[in-house]
């Protein structure tokens, strides 16, 4: 889209000035890595040059007004009522600006919206507080969560350049591939955003809504949920990696592997204290924001597991709670699609250990195939 209007606008907006240069500048947008990415900021650009161009006329023409025909000076106010010419021109001037706005600004939704022909298909599911992942042609799925360390979150340890903005698993797409997007949620409302590619596109549970982008280079990308969606929206944030074909190929067959591993720890039967070792880092990514590092939750919102009812009670109860969900009414969801059976018979055995729970059982992958499905015991009141 190497139009007039977008030449024109960086012409009149910074002369000499390069695109690059635009670019880089802290206060702008961040740097484009695809076509629709670069008419958002040619459009943004020329926007804000209208605003500007408006901004500086209306009010030097007031302040020459107020000086020029102040009363002090003797100059008379003029009288006039449903003057023809004055209607005509502010009502055709500002009908042009606008105009002249919508027609670029419409082109780029149109094309934002054009998510016919891709090469691949990615499904993002936006979480409490969590992205996942579907490849729908290549068979990975993943989740995506914050990877920025506790102690920095607490303010205990010095904050890294990339602070609440890594992730564990970020998303990886080859370069100079057409990705469709087809975005959703599984709770509340959710915004998949990377200003980099140009997407942002809510995530509406029960709706599938699609965006598409085509990197053109290789490199990480950054954004975040651009949804307020809870307590930890701020903790959601989103890394996509571009890399090459190749790389790209090695990175699925890595993930398909990760996977079959995943599938055989569910037979296999572990000593607790391996549990406890594995568990400890599934409730680091998947319970802590909630039931904070130490158990001891957050009072008035989510309960302690540090000494309760149902880390020390009855470990089917427990089990069932971690899989399907709390009691009606409250925030605690299942994690029965989200974690494979060894990760949730670990992080039950974690919980049911760590702190002051010092309970001396285990759960084994092979309870917990046993519990999914089963009728969901009543969850105990929490402490």
């Amino acid at each position: 889209m190497k139009s007039m209007w977008q030449r024109a606008a960086l012409v009149g907006m910074m002369g000499a000035a390069s695109q690059s240069a635009l670019a880089d500048y802290a206060y702008n947008l961040q740097p484009p890595v695809s076509e629709v990415a670069r008419d958002i900021f040619h459009l943004h650009n020329l926007i804000m040059m209208v605003c500007i161009g408006i901004f500086i006329v209306v009010f030097a023409t007031m302040f020459y007004s107020l000086v020029k025909h102040r009363k002090s000076s003797g100059h008379q106010a003029a009288h006039f009522h449903e003057n023809t010419t004055v209607e005509i021109i502010w009502t055709v001037i500002p009908f042009i600006i606008l105009v002249g706005m919508a027609y670029p600004a419409a082109k780029v939704v149109i094309e934002m919206k054009d998510t016919s022909n891709p090469d691949m298909t990615v499904k993002i599911t936006g979480y409490q507080w969590k992205w996942g992942y579907d490849y729908l042609n290549d068979g990975v799925h993943f989740y995506s969560t914050l990877a920025t360390p506790r102690e920095q979150i607490n303010g205990t340890a010095e904050k890294d350049p990339h602070y609440l903005l890594e992730v564990d698993n970020p998303m990886v797409v080859p370069v100079g591939k057409r990705v469709r997007l087809l975005v959703t949620a599984n709770d509340v409302i959710h915004s998949w955003w990377v200003p980099a590619v140009g997407v942002k596109q809510d995530g509406i549970p029960g709706f599938i809504r699609d965006a598409w982008f085509k990197a053109d280079k290789i490199g990480t990308y950054r954004g975040q949920c651009a949804e307020l969606c809870g307590k930890d929206h701020g903790f959601m944030p989103i890394v996509v990696k571009v890399v090459s074909e190749d790389d790209y190929r090695a990175w699925v067959a890595k993930q398909k592997g990760s996977a079959q591993a995943a599938a055989a720890d569910n037979g296999k039967t572990f000593s607790r204290d391996e549990l406890v070792e594995r568990g400890e880092k599934v409730f680091q990514a998947n319970c802590a924001a909630c039931h904070q590092a130490n158990g001891m939750g957050i009072p008035g919102t989510f309960p302690a597991l540090n000494g309760s009812k149902v880390a020390t009670g009855p470990i089917a109860a427990h089990i069932g709670i971690v899989l399907h969900g709390g009691r009606p009414g409250t925030a605690m969801v299942g994690f029965a699609d989200r974690l494979s059976d060894a990760e949730i018979a670990a992080v039950v055995t974690y919980e049911r250990n760590a702190w002051n729970n010092k309970m001396g059982d285990a759960a084994q992958p092979a309870d917990i195939a046993a519990a999914r499905g089963a009728v969901v015991a009543a969850a105990p009141a929490a402490q």
